[in-house]
């Protein structure tokens, strides 16, 4: 231990320090997990090393589970007090699982009921990423706008908020966190022309204690005097109604549909927004502000803090949700407490959660649409040759889903590595005339996406943020549309597509055990430990979200711009995978 109570670790010529927050992380869990992301730094860490690289390779099944659902499964299971919980895509099912039976039989199912309509809205699917626990209730999201409360024990609804209208093309997707007694809440629909939030409701009633958005005005938007943010480009009055056409804003996107982190020595959530709308550039001239921008706030008034634009004027649907990972790193010679983002426009952020400024910004795949990041004014650089709009592009690289969607990585404080599931994919686009319905899609882009150079469609890579590089990286035929989880055992786990969980070595990437499941993964893998000490693994497949709807949704491949282009990559998917939503549990003889 040094005198400040960091743990050094010398990992490949950096130096690795966990204090506060990342120390607090790197401590032996209770062997549950309660949220989504494992912990409030969304570092996906388990300390649980029964399993190792040693004895991987003897993984057996323990138990299965029906989800009875045929649209993607993108939950990450909850495990607390020896149960285990499982949020289903619509209609969007809560089960209760006991782990101290035999076979883990089903103790109460909570059924929502959510309005069949919202289906219509849901842009890629109707998917669902989990839930969190917290002082005996779990807090979930369905597809219909609507936050719930349950009782963790008896499966009862405590409450139940409205928060949104589906009829204006609103919906839920996202996994909540609990931070200060709030709920932190997002909606979906960037797609849809919907003005995009998020919110904290009270965790004991369900009240809507703020709101938050991300267009508008500065009282809209929760900007007041404490607002700091770190760059000139992204300081300014109304900014979230002056870098929009006319009053754009009001239909711009920029929803809060995915990941939040929570660092609670400073007292700040950190989350991304979405694209703007419509993906058609040409049709909102300006930055539009604050789509694609990482915002920190305070959880219980929703203040905003600093925020920092990734991508101004989005030429490419290059949303900025993907997860935050927080950091206590030894960079130059200097304690940093950094946030880790690998954005969908292919660069891996560090930044300043204080302050907001970006400490380095790296590509962490193959791009062609941005050329840099300058990190002393914030400024990205487009390639000119690659703009979309009316016009035509090709060869744009990545595609829209961007380098990385919404799947989650996770970082390892022994090897000192973050692992990153991710897409190789380029596209050709040409722009359109979007008109604005209430609720009908608002896009006004024809795409077509495929495979980028090599030929495979995903990656996992496992990439060092102290050097800013990539250590190792795993092809994949499909792009990695599942989450990873690292343990203490030095092992990675994640799912591919064509419905093979794996297990590789986290210093190296060697693989160590596969097992084909009955369809495609694109959940997120989590590991605990059982009533009988032994460590388990789970994952819910479940094959589809918009990387998987050419199966799940049962589309023609011939239309290569079904799924908003996405259908033309993944034609070939039926060839691999069936639908078909089951939990798969695993564990050592």
């Amino acid at each position: 231990m040094n005198p400040g109570g960091g743990i050094r670790l010398t990992l490949a010529g950096s130096l690795l320090v966990l204090s506060g927050l990342a120390q607090i992380q790197n401590q032996p869990d209770d062997g549950q997990w309660i949220m989504a992301p494992k912990n409030h730094a969304s570092t996906r860490y388990s300390t649980l090393n029964q399993i190792n690289t040693e004895n991987v390779r003897n993984l057996k099944p323990a138990f299965e589970f029906s989800t009875g659902t045929i649209r993607g499964n993108e939950a990450a299971p909850l495990v607390v007090n020896n149960t285990m919980y499982i949020v289903t895509p619509f209609p969007n099912f809560l089960y209760a699982l006991d782990l101290t039976k035999p076979g883990a039989p089903m103790k109460w199912v909570y059924q929502p009921n959510p309005s069949p309509s919202a289906q219509g809205v849901a842009c890629c699917d109707t998917v669902n990423r989990g839930a969190a626990y917290d002082k005996g209730r779990i807090y979930y999201n369905t597809l219909d706008v609507q936050t719930v409360a349950v009782d963790a024990n008896t499966g009862k609804e405590v409450w139940r908020t409205k928060l949104g209208d589906i009829n204006m093309g609103e919906s839920i997707t996202m996994a909540p966190i609990v931070a200060k007694g709030k709920v932190l809440v997002g909606n979906s629909g960037g797609e849809f022309g919907v003005r995009g939030w998020l919110a904290g409701l009270d965790a004991d009633t369900g009240k809507i204690a703020w709101r938050a958005y991300a267009t508008g005005p500065d009282k809209d938007v929760l900007i007041g005097p404490n607002f700091k943010p770190f760059y000139q480009k992204d300081r300014g009055t109304d900014l979230g109604v002056k870098t929009w056409p006319s009053e754009a804003w009001k239909i711009g996107g920029a929803a809060a549909w995915s990941w939040i982190s929570y660092d609670p020595d400073l007292d700040l959530f950190y989350y991304g927004t979405s694209n703007p709308g419509p993906w058609n550039p040409e049709q909102r001239p300006g930055d539009n502000k604050w789509a694609c921008t990482i915002f920190a706030r305070r959880p219980e008034t929703g203040e905003a803090v600093w925020a920092y634009q990734m991508t101004p004027h989005d030429l490419h649907d290059y949303d900025g949700i993907n997860e935050n990972i927080l950091l206590d790193l030894t960079i130059g010679g200097s304690l940093r407490k950094v946030l880790a983002h690998p954005d969908r426009n292919g660069f891996l952020y560090l930044i300043d959660r204080q302050t907001g400024e970006v400490v380095s910004a790296e590509k962490f795949g193959y791009v062609n649409t941005i050329e840099s990041v300058d990190v002393k004014t914030g400024e990205l650089k487009y390639n000119p040759t690659k703009e979309s709009g009316f016009k035509t592009v090709r060869d744009a690289c990545p595609a829209p889903p961007g380098l990385k969607d919404w799947t989650p990585s996770s970082f390892s404080p022994r090897t000192g590595l973050i692992y990153l599931p991710h897409n190789n994919m380029c596209y050709e686009a040409q722009g359109t005339q979007a008109n604005y319905i209430a609720g009908t899609p608002f896009v006004g882009m024809k795409v077509r996406m495929y495979a980028g150079p090599g030929g495979n469609r995903g990656i996992l890579s496992a990439w060092d943020p102290v050097k800013a590089k990539t250590v190792w990286s795993i092809n994949e035929t499909f792009p990695v549309w599942s989450g990873t989880v690292v343990t203490a055992g030095d092992v990675v786990f994640y799912g591919t597509m064509d419905g093979w969980f794996k297990a590789v070595d986290a210093r190296n990437g060697k693989s160590l055990w596969q097992f084909k499941v009955g369809s495609g993964i694109v959940g997120q893998p989590v590991t605990y430990k059982g009533p009988d000490g032994k460590q388990y693994v789970a994952i819910l497949s479940g094959v589809g979200g918009w990387a998987g709807a050419a199966v799940s949704g049962g589309l023609n491949g011939v239309d290569g711009t079904g799924a908003l282009g996405f259908l033309n990559a993944t034609s070939d998917l039926g060839k691999y995978t069936t639908k078909g939503g089951m939990l798969y549990v695993f564990s050592l003889p």
